[in-house]
């Protein structure tokens, strides 16, 4: 028997688009949390033990059937979607969105996801509690720019890359819900805006949006 897939994560983290992209494909997979910083209940891992999975104590991390290890959440979601074409959850490497896909799949990892290391714990940058703040806001501006950078860029018909929901709509859709905050990502972003709150009323998602990104 195939052993399910294993999700490494947190509720209200990056690990929830992954978990959704596997809903949606409808692959067997359980989730091993990581201890959150207070209250942590029993089964979830230790930060020891998280390091033995991804020594950046990241999640989320993903252990595939076959026992191999990915990290990396944008890595994992196209990964997940070109495994499976047939649902459509990413283009295929021939279809014209493919460059597009890879562009901004790539954009909301690398200039916005990323910068969630700093916000976390403004504490590994700042020199002291007023410091703090300015890289906060500084980085909360960052991200608000981004996304509006992205939106002019894109024409949602209905979803960012055409009439397909791909992993790509999956991923700003929780990535967004983080600092700045939705609201500000509605002004900044309304075309996208349009899309995440379609992807929230997804009847296929609701239960999960509820349960762990709510």
């Amino acid at each position: 028997m195939t052993e399910p897939i294993i999700v490494y994560g947190q509720k209200g983290s990056g690990s929830v688009v992954v978990e959704a992209a596997l809903l949606l494909i409808g692959l067997p997979h359980r989730v091993v949390e990581r201890a959150p910083t207070e209250r942590p209940e029993a089964g979830d891992l230790t930060e020891a033990q998280m390091a033995e999975v991804n020594p950046l104590l990241q999640v989320p991390a993903l252990r595939l059937p076959n026992g191999e290890l990915m990290t990396e959440s944008a890595a994992i979601l196209i990964h997940l979607a070109d495994s499976h074409p047939g649902l459509r959850l990413s283009p295929g490497v021939d279809d014209v969105r493919r460059p597009a896909f890879l562009r901004w799949m790539t954009f909301v990892s690398a200039q916005i996801y990323g910068l969630i290391w700093v916000t976390d714990d403004p504490r590994r940058l700042a020199v002291d509690e007023a410091h703090q703040a300015v890289i906060v806001s500084r980085v909360q501006e960052r991200r608000a720019e981004c996304w509006r950078i992205m939106d002019t860029q894109v024409a949602p018909a209905p979803y960012i890359l055409g009439a397909d929901l791909s992993v790509l709509d999956l991923y700003v859709t929780v990535v967004s819900a983080w600092g700045p905050g939705r609201k500000r990502f509605y002004e900044v972003a309304p075309k996208m805006g349009e899309v995440v709150r379609r992807v929230d009323r997804d009847p296929r998602l609701t239960a999960l949006w509820k349960e762990r990104f709510s």
